[in-house]
């Protein structure tokens, strides 16, 4: 295997011109811009940041662009196994490229920090996972001013001098000191930089230090990155096999992402197909993401959904799988939307539920009796508010297909349920302390929507599928968090029954006002009917911030009642 040294620069220089492309077995580009802030940082300061892998080929092979703009190249074509998200994010930062993620495109803005202290200061935070939930997080106006105000002391103001790369938004990009990237990289000269800075001579003693700088940010394209070059005559299946043993060593692609290499490697131009599908269930408002979508395609082709088998499965097999299995998901989809309410994927708390579903239907050569549908609906509302498939979900997911099989029905997976919980009704224990990172969270919104909840204000009825930010619905703390995050501790704070659902709005109208202070003005306008429809107490007692404990404890068992009652009547 040969290597060679290639500069940020050349780099993407080289993906602008089409000569570096995508093999069709990686995944999409999937960093958030705080990773590429952090990319940016660690180049800045000529630290280590990996190597690329390479396999440039003579022989035409299924290959993918980049989710950035590229020519198209009639050189022999380079394909990028290891470094994709690294050289993307440059890519989009040097050249100001959107990027193409899910059928939109959105940029990538950094903002840099002429004033940013000599020595490394700044601790890079680890991410959290994304909940995925689908119902926006509530904005106190003057909660985030306030918690960003102070925290150990140290004001807004010095917190942000201590950093040197920011993600842009426009309240920083218009302080003096902080400059956009891509502007930097892309300007001939620093004089509308230092401008901007307050930098009027050469005679201030800032000129050096800025023009430096700036300088050393634009030294980034000339950053040098090791570029390994996989043998030429390598058959694709051998690739392959490579690409799987790399990113298996490093832990970076999950198992469903190096199951679709496995896969790909035998079925050419199989990505297109999958995200043409894919788009279609996005348009449904179920977005899901490839690596479901290969399972599915494993479950349908092998009856059991753990990809260690995926090497052996024949590929007839797999195409026969994916025909089959995207009948049955589109039956999963319009299942729960329209039988269910569930109209968004963020609803669920796994998207394994839409498998068994799909699954069911591909059993079940009647269809579904009027008992069986109810059934089933138990089965996805309790499992999903349960949190069913968050632990030993493959485990889980098999046994459920394997009943499927032998016993059928909906009964059969609603028997497996109730041996895993003991009951399928919900009391005041299961929700208390919860947040939204729970089941309950999203079937309470369900529940709430069953009961005709609507935006205290403009009256529309809840909807994951209302468009404009004045509408979309948002999660509101009905006791401000801003205060009451002193007074109680962080989970009753965040826990679910201190939670309606109103539009943005509405709920920035509303700001960190206590209850006592504007519910009384929603049944004024809109009755009492707009708060019992969402379980909120109406005795104006309950609503004063030292009776918060007592409001929680009557809420919680309203929204119990709530879903229980919405699981009996079906």
């Amino acid at each position: 295997m040969n290597k060679t040294d290639l500069t940020v620069g050349e780099l993407v220089a080289m993906i602008s011109r089409g000569e570096l492309r995508l093999p069709e077995m990686q995944r999409r580009y999937v960093w958030r811009a705080p990773r590429v802030r952090d990319l940016l940082d660690s180049l800045y300061r000529g630290y280590p940041s990996g190597a690329i892998l390479v396999w440039e080929t003579h022989e035409e092979q299924p290959s993918r662009d980049l989710a950035v703009e590229q020519e198209s190249s009639p050189l022999t074509t380079k394909l990028l196994l290891d470094g994709q998200q690294r050289l993307t994010s440059l890519s989009a930062v040097l050249r100001g490229e959107p990027i193409h993620v899910r059928g939109r495109k959105r940029p990538i803005d950094i903002l840099f920090n002429l004033d940013h202290p000599d020595s490394l200061k700044e601790v890079v935070e680890v991410e959290e996972d994304d909940d995925g939930n689908g119902i926006e997080d509530s904005v106190d106006a003057d909660e985030v001013e306030e918690e960003d105000e102070e925290e150990e002391g140290e004001s807004l103001h010095e917190r942000l001098r201590q950093l040197t790369f920011v993600v842009g938004s426009k309240a920083m990009a218009s302080l003096p000191n902080w400059v956009s990237v891509t502007s930097v990289m892309q300007a001939t000269g620093d004089a509308e930089f230092l401008r901007k800075a307050g930098v009027t001579g050469f005679d201030d003693p800032r000129y050096s230090k800025y023009t430096d700088r700036l300088q050393r940010l634009r030294g980034i394209r000339s950053y040098p990155y090791v570029m390994h070059l996989l043998d030429r005559n390598l058959s694709y299946v051998e690739v392959a096999e490579i690409f799987v043993r790399v990113n298996s060593l490093g832990v970076k692609l999950r198992s469903s992402d190096l199951a679709l290499a496995q896969i790909t490697a035998r079925w050419r131009n199989l990505m297109p197909l999958m995200e043409g599908f894919q788009e279609e269930c996005r348009e449904s408002g179920f977005d899901l993401d490839l690596g479901v979508l290969t399972r599915a395609m494993v479950v349908f082709a092998s009856g059991q959904c753990r990809f260690n088998s995926v090497a052996r499965i024949g590929i007839q097999r797999l195409q026969n799988g994916w025909e089959n299995a995207k009948e049955g998901l589109r039956f999963a989809i319009n299942f729960l939307r329209t039988n269910g309410g569930i109209e968004d994927i963020s609803l669920l708390s796994s998207p394994f539920f839409i498998l068994a579903i799909a699954y069911l239907y591909s059993q079940s050569s009647e269809g579904f009796t009027k008992d069986e549908e109810r059934r089933l609906l138990e089965w996805v509302y309790v499992g999903s508010g349960r949190g069913y498939f968050s632990g030993s979900a493959e485990t889980k997911l098999d046994a459920d297909l394997s009943r499927i099989r032998k016993v059928g029905g909906p009964a059969s997976l609603l028997q497996n349920l109730e041996q895993a919980f003991g009951r399928l009704r919900f009391n005041v224990g299961d929700i208390k302390g919860r947040g939204k990172a729970s089941g309950l969270y999203a079937l309470v919104f369900i529940a709430l929507k069953g009961k005709d909840a609507r935006d205290w204000k403009t009256g529309l009825a809840l909807s994951l599928r209302h468009r404009g930010k004045q509408h979309v619905i948002q999660s509101h703390h009905i006791f401000p968090r801003a205060r009451i995050k002193d007074l109680y501790d962080k989970r009753q704070v965040n826990e679910i029954a201190n939670f309606a659902f109103i539009g943005g709005k509405t709920n920035r109208r509303i700001s960190a006002a206590l209850p006592e202070e504007y519910l009384l003005d929603v049944v004024k306008k809109r009755g009492e009917a707009a708060l019992l429809s969402q379980c909120v107490p109406i005795d104006p007692d309950l609503w004063r911030l030292d009776q918060y404990p007592k409001f929680l404890e009557t809420r919680r068992s309203e929204l119990v009642e709530a879903v229980n009652s919405m699981l009996d009547a079906l």
